[in-house]
């Protein structure tokens, strides 16, 4: 079987990638998403007033622990020493949304995209739950690879969200 896509031996199965001969570089990865909810709830979080508590301090812990778990998540990711995961948020008022980016970086083989990945999408998913009770038309969105350096392919510059 001839196919660019990692994740498959020669006969076609799943298969985790075999990054013993790949020098160690440093990596980093900024994943970027966003959700979107009314104004009213939004006001809540701003103003640190959900029942639940500090809405994007939990979201940002939940993030960070989720980068550290990706590869219990995702069947062919590597475990991998982080040596960074910052995940920030930004309240964007005319769109009603909260947009959240995470940044990881380590020391390594592989790269860390799934890492920034997942922890954009679980500090959303932290958003709604905490959220929900007030807001369940919340929308989850725009989850992408905004930016890359490191390894082989080098550096990558996503769209711009």
């Amino acid at each position: 079987m001839n196919s660019p896509l990692t994740h498959f031996d020669e006969a076609g199965n799943a298969a985790m990638v075999d990054v013993s001969a790949k020098d160690e570089t440093v990596r980093i990865a900024t994943a970027r998403g966003y959700i979107a909810m009314k104004p009213e709830t939004l006001a809540l979080i701003r103003d640190g007033g959900m029942e639940k508590g500090d809405v994007l301090g939990v979201a940002r812990l939940a993030g960070i622990m989720a980068a550290k778990k990706t590869p219990d998540l995702i069947p062919l990711c590597h475990p991998l020493m982080l040596s960074k995961v910052a995940v920030d948020f930004t309240i964007d008022e005319a769109a009603s949304r909260v947009e959240v980016e995470a940044t990881v970086k380590l020391k390594g083989r592989t790269g860390v995209e799934m890492e920034a990945l997942t922890a954009v999408s679980v500090a959303a998913l932290t958003i709604y739950d905490m959220c929900k009770a007030v807001d369940k038309g919340m929308v989850i969105g725009g989850v992408h690879l905004a930016y890359k350096e490191g390894g082989k392919s080098g550096t990558y510059v996503g769209p711009v969200s």
